[in-house]
């Protein structure tokens, strides 16, 4: 049953109570009004027709017998019952019916003696009196007036009126009132109606309302809510909608800006309430520890294994003094992860907040730089020892001058070798910096490769090798700066000479593959380990683990070639040849 029916039927059954309670008490009102005027009329017509005896009193002497008084007097009775249009009765003092307009002379004469009768007691007593009752004589009820005359032979006058009479009058006066009733019941269910249909129609808008706030539509309604309560109750509801939602949109805001925090941080976050639940992880987070499957709300132990970061949270919680720790993600020992947490504060109770930073790059960072600086101190040491040696030996008054021009030629090619050495480390620093700049135009590959040749015919003519150069169709020019290209050909052609071997062949190869030019440097040498193809950029790094090598190298060469072919935009890389020997791929 829908709101609308409750409200119609509500409504109606109230009119209907209401109409049914005014009914009876207008009724009820009604019939003693009705009550009253009949005992009224009768008092009126009794003293009337005591009047009329009393102005036209007939010569009756008092010694007369009963039958021969009410042969005089029920001719009067029947004369003032039919102007009366009621039941007219003489009584005298002793109780004695002397005319009767509704009897006959014999009936006059059995009628029992009306002295006891309650209405003419009362007249008797106050000169008028009124009783109720069924009359023997006619066997229906009446109504009497009974009062008291001055007559020579009748005492009392008494009037009777049926109570159908009465009761056909008040009939026809329910019947109109049942009329109006019903009239009215009509009217105020078409009413009930109306009205039920507007509220209805008034809370179904406010239903569509509440139902497009439900869906997430909080645009506000274009409603007229009315000045009654329903309307207050509307505008009281629709102001805390708005409300909510404003809050609810700053909550998301500040939510979305949160998320977007956690996820461009690259430190993993861990947020755990005080019953030790994962109530966040952050993508970090999850790619540090490797998480693959997340079970939020339920305790951080059963997805978080590690030890230190399991006493961590617990001093977390317990809010004693903390500590960082540093340990190894599960299945990654390579890598070194700094772990910090702290209590989160929510009212009365104190979760935590673990923050994991991945330092394993600032970690190989310092090595590289202890080893950097070990290797600069090795590579300069080794030369100025050489240098000391052989100018204490010049210093020396017996040298020949043979070996003395032998020293300065040693002196002389340990000094270009540091000044190489320094040479480069500032081109390092340079490219470090971003100082370098480009120039780019379209660069002849195979033009390249012979000019790299012939810087370098000394020492491949003293090892015996030769370059093959192979450039296929649409490889043949690339746009790139020519000296900077220059320099990586030249680095790369010069480390495979050095680690050719004698007699060997280096392979210089050019093509095109994917829009992009792939540029070759093979030699036959012994080739690189695997687990060294990444770490052969790096400077000073050498795979062989002695440190003897071409004295003429300064370590740094492919570290120089890796930031010049990233300046360009394009990658390089080691690997061996399936024949045999290494080979450096550059893309640009």
């Amino acid at each position: 049953m829908n709101f609308r029916i409750k409200l119609f039927l509500a409504s109606l059954f109230a009119a209907a109570l209401a109409l049914a309670a005014a009914g009876a008490l207008v009724g009820t009102t009604m019939r003693r009004q009705a009550d009253a005027r009949v005992e009224a009329s009768l008092v009126a017509d009794a003293r009337l027709a005591g009047a009329l005896l009393d102005r036209g009193a007939l010569p009756i002497e008092r010694s007369r017998e009963p039958r021969d008084l009410a042969a005089r007097l029920d001719p009067e009775a029947d004369r003032l019952g039919a102007i009366l249009n009621a039941r007219v009765t003489f009584i005298t003092a002793d109780g004695v019916v002397v005319g009767d307009s509704d009897e006959t002379l014999d009936g006059i004469s059995a009628m029992e003696n009306y002295a006891t009768r309650p209405e003419v007691s009362a007249a008797r007593t106050a000169g008028l009196g009124e009783a109720r009752g069924r009359s023997a004589t006619l066997g229906i009820d009446m109504l009497y007036v009974a009062v008291r005359v001055e007559h020579p032979a009748i005492a009392f006058v008494r009037i009777a009126l049926p109570l159908t009479d009465i009761q056909q009058q008040l009939h026809g006066i329910a019947a109109a009132m049942a009329l109006a009733l019903g009239v009215a019941l009509v009217g105020a269910a078409l009413f009930a109606f109306l009205v039920a249909g507007q509220m209805s129609g008034r809370v179904r808008a406010l239903g569509s309302v509440a139902e497009r706030y439900r869906a997430g539509d909080l645009t506000p309604p274009r409603l007229d809510f009315g000045d009654d309560e329903l309307g207050a109750v509307a505008r009281a509801f629709d102001a805390s909608v708005q409300e909510i939602g404003r809050r609810l949109g700053e909550l998301a805001r500040d939510r979305g800006r949160m998320e977007a925090i956690l996820t461009g941080m690259i430190e993993g976050v861990i947020v755990v309430d005080p019953q030790g639940r994962l109530q966040l992880v952050n993508d970090a987070a999850r790619r540090i520890l490797k998480l693959d499957d997340l079970a939020l709300g339920r305790p951080y132990v059963e997805t978080i294994r590690h030890p230190a970061i399991t006493d961590l949270v617990g001093a977390a919680l317990a809010e004693r003094a903390l500590k960082s720790a540093e340990m190894s993600p599960p299945r990654d020992p390579s890598r070194t992860i700094m772990v910090r947490a702290a209590p989160a504060s929510s009212g009365s109770e104190h979760g935590a907040i673990v923050v994991l930073h991945d330092i394993t790059e600032l970690r190989r960072a310092d090595q590289i730089r202890r080893d950097f600086v070990a290797n600069v101190s090795h590579e300069l040491r080794t030369p100025l020892t050489a240098i000391r040696g052989y100018v204490e030996a010049l210093l020396d008054d017996d040298a020949r001058v043979e070996d003395r021009r032998r020293f300065l030629d040693v002196i002389a090619r340990h000094t270009l070798r540091m000044e190489r050495l320094v040479r480069d480390l500032l081109r390092l620093a340079r490219l470090d910096a971003g100082q370098e700049t480009l120039e780019l135009v379209p660069c002849d590959i195979r033009a390249l490769v012979h000019t790299v040749v012939a810087d370098l015919a000394p020492a491949l003519e003293a090892r015996g090798q030769r370059v093959d150069v192979s450039v296929a169709p649409g490889a043949e020019t690339v746009l790139a700066d020519h000296v900077k290209l220059h320099d990586v050909l030249r680095n790369l052609v010069a480390n495979a000479s050095t680690y050719g071997g004698e007699g060997s062949t280096i392979r210089v190869e050019a093509e095109r593959a994917d829009g992009r030019t792939v540029i070759r440097v093979c030699d036959e040498g012994p080739g690189i380990p695997e687990q060294d193809f990444t770490r052969v950029f790096e400077r000073f790094y050498r795979v062989e683990k002695s440190r003897a090598r071409d004295p003429g190298g300064t370590g740094l060469g492919l570290a120089i070639v890796k930031h010049l072919v990233e300046l360009h935009g394009g990658t390089v890389r080691a690997d061996n040849n399936p024949s045999g020997g290494a080979r450096f791929t550059i893309e640009i």
